[in-house]
C-alpha cells in the first residue's frame, strides 16, 4: 500500500501529456473550447496548451497518422485535475450549455469525475478530489467505486463565472489501456516506484504518497493487445515529475512511455 509522502522526498506529479493528432487545428480548439485549457508555448511546431502558464497537453499534428485499433493497447483517458469541486461545478455547467457529449459521470468516493472524448477519440476525465481526509484507507488499499455522480447536487456547489481550467489545473493521473495488467502492475511499481493502492476486475491503480492512483492500466478492450503502433494516433509520452528517470524515459512492451518533466 502508498505510504505517506516525506517532507525529504519529492512528491510524484504527472507533469504533461503529449498526443499525436491528425487535424491539430481542430482538436487543440476543442482543448481550449470544452476543457477550457490556454495556450502555452510548446517546441517544434507542436501546440502546447495549459492552465496558469503551465503546460499540461503538447499535441503534435501529423495528418498522415493511423487511427489506432479501438481494442489496442494505449491511452484510456488523461484525467484533468481541477482545484476544487465549486471548479468542477463550474465545468460542468459549461459542458451542458455547450452541449457536449459526456461519455459518463461517476462518483468514486475519492473524488468526482465526468468523462468525455476529444475529437479523435482521445479520452478526457474532468475530476475534483474530495478531501484526503476523508480517504478510507485499509490493508488493501483506498476505499474506490463507480456510484452515478449527483449532478444536482454538484451543480449546486457552483460559484459563478470563474475560468473553466484555472490557474492550478493540473494532470492528476493518466490510465492507460494494457495487454495484462499484471505485467503493467510490475513494470510501472518498478519503473516509478508506486505501489498498488486498488484492484478492480481487469484494472489495477497505482500511486506514490499516499494518493488514490497516479498511473491505472486497465485490460477491459485490450486484453492480449501487442505493442501499439508508434505511428498511430493517440498517447505519444507522459512526463513525470519526482522521480529519477533516465532521460530518454521507459517504456512499457505496449509503447505507452514515461519521461522526466520538463
Amino acid at each position: 500500500m502508498a505510504g505517506p509522502g516525506t517532507g525529504t522526498t519529492p512528491k510524484l506529479a504527472i507533469g504533461e501529456v503529449a498526443l499525436r493528432v491528425r487535424d491539430l487545428d481542430r482538436v487543440a480548439r476543442f482543448y481550449r473550447d470544452a476543457i477550457g485549457l490556454e495556450d502555452v508555448p510548446a517546441p517544434g511546431g507542436a501546440v502546447g496548451l495549459g492552465a496558469g502558464g503551465v503546460r499540461l497537453l503538447t499535441l503534435i499534428g501529423d495528418p498522415h497518422a493511423r487511427a489506432p485499433d479501438a481494442l489496442a493497447a494505449g491511452l484510456f483517458h488523461t484525467a484533468f485535475l481541477l482545484p476544487s469541486r465549486a471548479d468542477l461545478a463550474g465545468w460542468l455547467a459549461h459542458a451542458i450549455e455547450r452541449g457536449l457529449a459526456i461519455d459518463g459521470a461517476s462518483d468514486h468516493v475519492v473524488s468526482e469525475a465526468i468523462y468525455l472524448a476529444d475529437p479523435e477519440g482521445n479520452g478526457i476525465e474532468v475530476y475534483a478530489d474530495r478531501p484526503a481526509s476523508a480517504w478510507r484507507w485499509d490493508r488493501a488499499g483506498v476505499t474506490m467505486d463507480t456510484r452515478p455522480l449527483d449532478c444536482r447536487g454538484l451543480l449546486a456547489a457552483a460559484s459563478g463565472p470563474a475560468p473553466l481550467a484555472p490557474a492550478g489545473t493540473r494532470v492528476g493521473h493518466i490510465h492507460l489501456k494494457v495487454g495484462d495488467t499484471i505485467e503493467a502492475e510490475s513494470f510501472w511499481t518498478a519503473s516509478l516506484g508506486l505501489e498498488v493502492t486498488s484492484r478492480r476486475p481487469g484494472a489495477v491503480f497505482m500511486a506514490a504518497d499516499r494518493y488514490h492512483h497516479h498511473v491505472a492500466a486497465n485490460a477491459w478492450m485490450s486484453r492480449g493487445a501487442g505493442p501499439r503502433d508508434p505511428r498511430a494516433t493517440g498517447l505519444m509520452w507522459f512526463s513525470v515529475a519526482g522521480r529519477d528517470l533516465p532521460a530518454e524515459g521507459v517504456a512499457d512492451r505496449w509503447g505507452n512511455r514515461a519521461v522526466p518533466a520538463r
